[in-house]
């Protein structure tokens, strides 16, 4: 039997990537610690160092899903003009295209943050991602782009119409085949849902 050495220069980095990998290969109930200290060639108790349970680092990956997330609408919305339709544009394709090439993360992101186990951190990241959400109302309101009212249900007409799309698209619901896959036409409907009466 050949020892396995016990460091791996930045193993909680290695440990998440190869997390990701299997989380996406075969969902989370396939995560094992022993499995992934396995696979990277270290000895199977040094991932306990940086993770002491399997929800330890499923809260990690879901962190890391929720930092990447809204750095990805931050950056979509850094590049259009102030107008409620325009950054609601750009966050949706973000959200969309994000929740798409990520589905099993998205999964485990939006499951993990409900948890009773989740992290403070964790739920620091989830609250990071709906109050994007809701200045983009919140600033549309303001502007008089976005009609009146409170704003968790105005927001609830901007977002209910993104998760259901993102739902259709990952379960294989056929979609239009337009290079947009329809998506152009809901955040239209957004966009009139939300306007002033």
């Amino acid at each position: 039997m050949t020892k396995r050495p016990y460091h791996h220069g930045d193993l909680r980095a290695v440990l998440l990537e190869r997390a990701g990998s299997v989380l996406d290969e075969r969902g989370s109930d396939a995560l094992s610690l022993r499995e992934l200290a396995r696979d990277i060639g270290v000895s199977p108790g040094a991932p306990s160092r940086h993770f002491a349970t399997k929800q330890a680092l499923l809260d990690a990956l879901a962190l890391d899903g929720f930092e990447r997330l809204v750095a990805d609408i931050a950056a979509a919305e850094g590049g259009v003009g102030p107008a409620f339709d325009e950054r609601l544009g750009a966050m949706a394709r973000a959200f969309v295209g994000f929740c798409l090439a990520n589905a099993a993360l998205v999964d485990l992101m939006f499951s993990a943050k409900h948890s009773p186990e989740a992290s403070e951190a964790l739920g620091a990241a989830a609250h990071r991602w709906m109050a994007q959400g809701l200045e983009l109302v919140s600033e549309g309101q303001r502007r008089g782009e976005v009609r009146d009212g409170p704003l968790d249900r105005v927001a609830l007409t901007v977002f209910a119409p993104l998760q259901g799309y993102v739902g259709l698209a990952v379960s294989g619901v056929p979609l239009p085949e337009a290079a947009d896959r329809g998506l152009d036409d809901v955040i239209e409907s957004i966009v009139r849902g939300c306007r002033p009466d």
